[in-house]
């Protein structure tokens, strides 16, 4: 299985899985304005018009894909949290974790960088990708947040909207922006990663964290 394959594995639908794998596949070698839904139906053994029973156009397309590597993330997440009963520590670094794995995917940084060339020129599209993407990532985790509040975990005058987002923020970080203009390979990212993540769930718990969770000794 292609590494593009395995991002798009959990899309049930067999024929909409093989569309969005050749268009997928498409966007990163060619660009959103060059790819054309000819060369998709093509490149996906399909004809126009189950292509188009399945998807109005390149913009559905586009933002499907961005979807289902999203939605596979989270589930997963939900997978491995397993609820809000483990310390919230361990679950933001294991959270951290796996976000930064995803976010430096290969996939996912070429379709980065297709909607940053693409946005001016498409900006229903950037809307779109926006939606799919980084908003409903963080829809998600002010849900989590809202649960973590809820039983305690963190201060209570913070709206877990802002928890949310700025735990992310401190994911990101430099590594992303390296990652994304192809300054650092793999197997350097990978050996960042543990740090990161736990530096950043010291710093979220010393700024939203409940007073008994806060790191004793700042974070290193």
């Amino acid at each position: 299985m292609s590494a593009t394959a395995e991002f798009l594995s959990e899309v049930p639908n067999l024929k909409r899985r093989a569309i969005l794998l050749a268009a997928a596949e498409l966007f990163m070698e060619e660009g959103y304005a060059a790819v054309s839904m000819d060369a998709v139906a093509k490149a996906a053994g399909v004809s126009k018009a189950t292509l188009y029973a399945h998807f109005s156009g390149k913009e559905a397309l586009f933002e499907a894909i961005v979807s289902a590597g999203c939605e596979s993330m989270r589930r997963r997440a939900d997978g491995f949290l397993g609820g809000h009963d483990r310390p919230l520590r361990d679950a933001l670094v294991e959270l951290g974790l796996h976000w930064l794995r995803f976010m430096l995917r290969p996939q996912v940084r070429a379709l980065h960088r297709v909607m940053v060339a693409e946005a001016a020129r498409f900006p229903a599209l950037a809307r779109a990708f926006y939606a799919a993407g980084p908003q409903a990532m963080q829809g998600w985790l002010t849900g989590w947040m809202a649960g973590e509040s809820a039983r305690g975990h963190l201060r209570p005058d913070v709206p877990p909207a802002q928890a949310a987002e700025h735990f992310l923020c401190l994911l990101r970080g430099d590594l992303f922006v390296r990652a994304t203009f192809g300054l650092v390979d793999e197997e350097m990212a990978a050996a960042e990663l543990p740090s990161i993540a736990e530096r950043a769930a010291d710093a979220f718990l010393l700024l939203y964290g409940a007073p008994a969770l806060a790191p004793a000794d700042g974070f290193a």
